[in-house]
């Protein structure tokens, strides 16, 4: 079986030197050495200031709306924050975890990212952030999405789970909104096998979430904040050196494979239009088929292949019940019924890909 995607494991000796560092310190969590020199490390590589390190991307999600406030209410408030359908339910589902009501506007068809046009008419007395996702690692029109955010007074939180190195016209797509978070599950270009990190516009907000990942302990005896156990460890900063040390030969690879399949794909089914100050970072390609018909028949024919294409993001979450009764979005419904994700990943070979791409063509010409 080809996989959608796959872990990148790097160089196994230099991960057995940090797990030898780890043995001798004795140092497993708790803002461990390797945790700090990861923090250092990513900081300067993706040119950000106030990053925190977690240990998954949904806790990211869940410490930012804390820290910022967003989910902080009083007994009958009912807050809400404005967010898309189209993503992984993640981004949806912290929200509701955390009381706050998340209501949906639909999409832009072509960059697949939140339309701005649609966030106004969505604001309500209770409406307190905006959480839109960089999806597929292309960039909202922050721009737009920004001047709503400070004319409403509303917090701006920018899932980034797929935006992990990410250059909007020349800096870090990251700088943008109160807060971003990342995603560095296994199966992302950047990972800790497990984990996560949020970015934060000020200090001050850093400082706060820092206490709320350690149970708001500052001290021996010490509780200042309402917290939760969400710390990186040591093993997992260990994986994350040493796959960003090795960051720029997994990105060439990617870009390879990602360039091939634009090359035959794009010129007959439809790709996510992105930003022309865009420096992407080929984590992902999605095609957008005909139909929903033909996107099911060419995953069919690709299973009977050996190959996994994925339905992602299916469904658009409008239609998932625990998430509470939605606006119909016809645009995420749309792009998410006709959607694949194509196999990605640094160990995919070409003769694989040419097989990948030949079976789409000749189930097109059907």
């Amino acid at each position: 079986m080809i996989p959608v995607t796959k872990p990148y494991l790097p160089n196994r000796e230099k991960l057995n030197k940090y797990i030898d560092g780890i043995y001798e310190r004795n140092w497993l969590t708790n803002n461990g050495l390797l945790v700090q020199e990861l923090t250092c490390r990513l900081q300067e590589y993706l040119g950000v200031e106030h990053l925190l390190l977690v240990a998954n991307g949904t806790l990211a999600l869940q410490i930012a709306y804390r820290a910022l406030g967003i989910s902080n209410c009083q007994p009958g408030e009912r807050p809400e924050a404005i967010t898309t359908p189209f993503t992984f339910i993640a981004t949806s589902s912290s929200l509701k975890w955390d009381g706050v009501e998340p209501v949906f506007v639909d999409i832009d068809p072509n960059t697949w990212c939140m339309d701005p046009a649609n966030i106004e008419a969505a604001i309500t007395p209770e409406t307190r952030a905006i959480v839109p996702v960089h999806v597929f690692g292309n960039a909202c029109d922050v721009e737009a999405i920004g001047d709503i955010a400070r004319k409403h007074d509303l917090k701006l939180i920018y899932d980034a789970s797929h935006a992990f190195g990410v250059k909007y016209k020349g800096e870090s797509l990251l700088r943008y909104g109160d807060a971003v978070t990342l995603s560095f599950h296994a199966t992302k270009l950047f990972h800790t096998g497990e984990g996560g990190a949020i970015v934060f516009k000020r200090k001050e907000d850093l400082e706060r979430a820092r206490k709320m990942i350690n149970f708001g302990i500052t001290g021996p005896e010490c509780i200042e904040e309402l917290g939760i156990n969400a710390k990186m460890n040591e093993l997992q900063a260990a994986m994350g050196l040493c796959v960003l040390d090795e960051m720029d030969e997994n990105l060439k690879v990617r870009a390879d494979v990602w360039l091939r399949y634009e090359q035959v794909l794009g010129k007959t089914l439809q790709l996510q239009l992105k930003h022309q100050s865009l420096g992407y970072n080929y984590a992902y390609f999605p095609v957008v088929f005909n139909s929903e018909e033909e996107a099911m028949r060419v995953a069919a024919a690709l299973k009977e292949h050996g190959v996994q294409a994925r339905r992602y993001f299916y469904p658009s979450l409008e239609s998932v019940s625990c998430l509470g009764a939605q606006a119909d979005p016809p645009t995420s419904k749309d792009v998410a019924s006709r959607i694949l994700c194509l196999p990605v990943f640094d160990q995919l070979a070409q003769a694989d890909q040419r097989t990948i791409i030949a079976l789409i063509e000749a189930e097109l010409t059907l």
